[in-house]
């Protein structure tokens, strides 16, 4: 589906996981496994380095080994059998060595752990700049005030600027947790054919130590050929992660609808055009966000159905991790590629914001009319006098100022000036820039002089 690629797998995540990638990373796990064998006095030094100038995917045959893993149920088998071969052609005795002591779960597992460690770097970089960007916008929008929406309905004002930092302050929250999984996540996975290294003997310990050493991974307490967690976690992040830069998307593509048009995705020749409509600017970024996470959840179930591992090795719920996580990962880079394109070269309507927030005629104002009125007659005589007069704007279609100006019970209590001041909306924020400026705060941006 490399047709598709571009549009929702496209970060550098997606390279990290290609077919050279991941027999790489298994190369890369026996070639480091026959050094520390060597190390350790469990094959001879000789063999070194005939087995670690094989252990290239470019020195595969790659389509061989993909039908041969068909009979064979895993691509271990077939790599290690032409590793071998290409080694014997070398050195003979050197071919006797290779793979000692290991099993096939023992290259696939940590090859994915190489990849995924791959994958982290990247994300580091990917989600470092998602909180820059959207720090700079919500500190850039702090004071665009702009309609509050609840069950879709206008409730009280906000501000564009604490909509862009409840995301920037989830995205803290996840970069944390990327920091907290890394140890976990990156652990060898060693155990020989059950899980106890018996081929090894005496030597299994010094020969974990130094295999975890030289691949720059933690050694394991135990092999985790049945113990999935650490896989699960790792899905669970980058499914997180999607989950809440979809929920921006998908606030994003509402108010980019043509009744609201509060904001617009960055423009650029032929982005958001249509086949037949030639005044359509449709949200093909938040598309491509949405398009993935809405599978990012189904492929999260089978990462959670995965647990369930039979014994010491699997039938099936490992096997089905070995495309289900990769994809995952490639979808959830292409969501934070998108977002950090959407994000940084968005376009804000604040003018159309405030419109916006006229359209119900100081409706959605009636709150602050109604606590200051309370001061004077009571909390539900209060509600009751400024709920009527609501549905007499609505049924008359006039100003709800215009009805307050003219009201007895209202101008006994509140000046006409008072009444103006209590229906801007630009009033009426609340805590809100206190709120962006503590996510700020985070980010090491100091605080704004609050008006």
């Amino acid at each position: 589906m490399a047709l598709y690629t571009p549009l929702l797998r496209g970060s550098a995540l997606t390279e990290i996981f290609s077919d050279e990638r991941t027999l790489q990373g298994m190369l890369d796990f026996e070639a480091a496994l026959a050094r520390a064998l060597a190390k350790c006095g469990a094959i001879p030094g000789s063999a070194v380095s005939a087995i670690v100038g094989q252990c290239r995917a470019d020195r595969l045959d790659a389509e061989s080994l993909a039908q041969a893993a068909a009979n064979a149920g895993n691509l271990a088998i077939p790599l290690v059998k032409q590793l071998t071969a290409n080694v014997k052609r070398e050195d003979e005795q050197a071919a006797r060595y290779v793979h000692w002591g290991a099993t096939s779960q023992d290259a696939i597992d940590t090859g994915m752990v190489l990849q995924i460690r791959a994958a982290l770097v990247v994300s580091e970089t990917l989600i470092s700049g998602l909180i820059q960007t959207f720090s700079e916008q919500a500190r850039r929008y702090r004071h665009s005030v702009m309609p509050g929406r609840t069950w879709m309905q206008h409730a009280l004002p906000i501000t564009f600027g604490l909509k862009l930092a409840g995301t920037l302050d989830a995205l803290l929250r996840w970069q944390e947790r990327l920091n907290e999984l890394k140890p976990r996540a990156l652990t060898l996975q060693f155990g020989g054919a059950s899980g106890t290294l018996a081929s090894l003997k005496e030597q299994g310990a010094a020969v974990t130590k130094a295999l975890a050493q030289e691949l720059n991974l933690a050694p394991a307490n135990t092999p985790w050929h049945g113990q999935r967690d650490r896989l699960l976690e790792v899905a669970g992040w980058f499914a997180g992660v999607s989950g809440t830069l979809g929920k921006f998307a998908g606030d994003f593509a509402l108010l980019m609808q043509t009744e609201v048009a509060e904001v617009g995705e960055p423009v650029a020749e032929g982005r958001g055009g249509s086949s037949t409509m030639p005044h359509k600017r449709n949200p093909v970024g938040c598309a491509a966000v949405l398009t993935a996470v809405t599978r990012i959840p189904g492929l999260m179930s089978t990462m959670y159905a995965s647990q369930i591992q039979q014994h010491e090795r699997a039938l099936g719920g490992w096997q089905a991790e070995w495309e289900t996580l990769p994809e995952l990962i490639m979808l959830a880079g292409g969501v934070m590629q998108t977002s950090l394109e959407l994000v940084g070269g968005m376009q804000v309507n604040i003018e159309k914001m405030r419109a916006d927030l006229d359209m119900t005629h100081g409706l959605i104002m009636a709150e602050s009319v109604t606590l200051a009125l309370a001061q004077h007659i009571g909390k539900q005589p209060a509600h009751h006098l400024v709920e009527r007069l609501c549905h007499r704007a609505l049924d008359e279609k006039q100003p709800l100022e215009k009805l307050l100006l003219h009201n007895d019970d209202v101008t006994a209590h509140l000046s006409a000036s008072q009444i103006t001041d209590l229906l801007d909306p630009q009033h009426a924020t609340g805590s809100a820039e206190r709120f962006i400026d503590q996510v700020l705060a985070r980010v090491g941006q100091p605080p704004q002089e609050h008006s």
